[in-house]
């Protein structure tokens, strides 16, 4: 009988040592898993840029132009603490972030927020839930949001992975516009005389003209890839109005995700990106090692309409190239062919094959149907008008009608 107790006392304590490991092991994969909150300052200021051979006090995010990447998973609370030392009002938007009970944080001026003034400060705070891929922030005030963005990158939660193969590197592509002038006067000129904004001076690829503008060849972006390697392009168009092309010579894109949605994988060899919007895709490395140019230039369907029709590009870089880091001149990169800045098939063929990467169910039973027409376009304006308020040409309109 005594014996039979001791049994019963090892067994238990047995039991009671091996459940004790069970929840120790539970709790540090929890705690590995565990959702995280990211802290990060803003300081919005003056800083000196120099682009097409000009220096300008551009305003920036902590002195960076474009401003810091933010990296978070899904899951993961953004804190982000903003100090104005610009002249200017801003506020900061998280372009495509889903505000679930926090509305108060998405950041568009006089509508979830009053703007911050100079020297002043606010702080952001957010939680990302069910989001995984590419959005950005930018300002919300005036046209600060020409230098004042950057990238948002959210990865899938820990212990989670992408719905395709992991990339050997990620890098985010960021499609901007830059005017030699101040921006905030090119909105406040058109806005006084009703006529359309200036167009810009180049676009730009993570803040550089590159190779085809002035001043710009020394400074044109290089984005490494390895041969046999798979690489994560998280392409942003953070331009102010203009729909952009993009491309790059002799590789193939796979689109794989969309405004921080995944999409049902396809190929191409030519991107269309709206203002504001975000695709990624995977680009293999299986081209001879050498330097190839990625580009970037207007898609106008409109006529009429004046827009910057030039191109800016960066350099995809095989880092086994005999040519790699710019050791050598006499082997210019090749360029990719771009469509016509009017080619609208394209963009539509391109845009028609957007699928979601998994079946959605939507109500199939319409009760109403509501039709809308939305219109931009420009309005001729009498002699005495254009001499009154010093219009250089036609006043730009917008319409909607339902």
């Amino acid at each position: 009988m005594e014996a039979f107790s001791h049994i019963i006392f090892a067994n238990h304590r047995s039991s009671s040592l091996l459940l004790g490991l069970f929840l120790l092991i539970a709790s540090v994969l929890s705690l590995a898993n565990a959702d995280k909150t990211h802290y990060h300052d803003f300081v919005i200021q003056a800083t000196p840029v120099k682009r097409l051979c000009k220096t300008h006090n551009a305003i920036t995010v902590n002195g960076m132009f474009p401003g810091p990447t933010l990296e978070v998973n899904n899951g993961d609370t953004l804190v982000v603490s903003v100090v104005n030392k610009a002249q200017y009002n801003v506020t900061i938007h998280w372009h495509g972030i889903r505000q679930m009970r926090t509305g108060w944080a998405d950041g568009p001026e006089f509508v979830t927020q009053c703007p911050i003034r100079p020297g002043g400060k606010y702080t952001y705070r957010f939680t990302i839930q069910g989001q995984e891929g590419t959005l950005w922030w930018h300002a919300h005030s005036s046209w600060l949001r020409a230098t004042v963005y950057g990238a948002l990158i959210i990865h899938p939660k820990e212990g989670s992975s992408y719905p395709f193969t992991k990339p050997n590197r990620e890098t985010p592509i960021i499609l901007g516009e830059w005017w030699n002038a101040n921006p905030v006067d090119v909105m406040r000129e058109a806005a006084r005389t009703g006529g359309a904004p200036n167009v810009s001076d180049a676009y730009t690829i993570n803040g550089q003209p590159g190779d085809l503008y002035n001043c710009s060849s020394q400074d044109t972006v290089i984005v490494p890839i390895d041969s046999g390697n798979t690489n994560l392009l998280q392409v942003i168009n953070a331009g102010m109005n203009q729909p952009l092309f993009f491309t790059v010579a002799n590789h193939k894109l796979t689109v794989v995700g969309a405004d921080a949605s995944y999409l049902k994988p396809f190929t191409t060899t030519v991107l269309m990106l709206g203002p504001g919007q975000t695709i990624d895709v995977l680009i293999s490395g299986n081209q001879p090692s050498a330097r190839y140019y990625m580009a970037a230039r207007a898609y106008q369907s409109a006529q009429n309409v004046p827009f910057d029709n030039t191109t800016t590009i960066a350099i995809l870089e095989y880092r086994s190239a005999p040519c790699a880091a710019k050791n050598c001149s006499s082997s210019r990169p090749i360029m990719p062919p771009l469509p016509a800045y009017n080619d609208t098939a394209t963009v539509t063929a391109f845009s028609n094959r957007f699928r979601s990467r998994n079946k959605v169910s939507v109500p199939t039973d319409i009760d109403e149907n509501l039709f809308f027409a939305v219109g931009l376009g420009l309005n001729s304006c009498p002699p005495i008008l254009i001499s009154l308020a010093s219009v250089k040409g036609p006043m730009e309109l917008a319409s909607q009608q339902a």
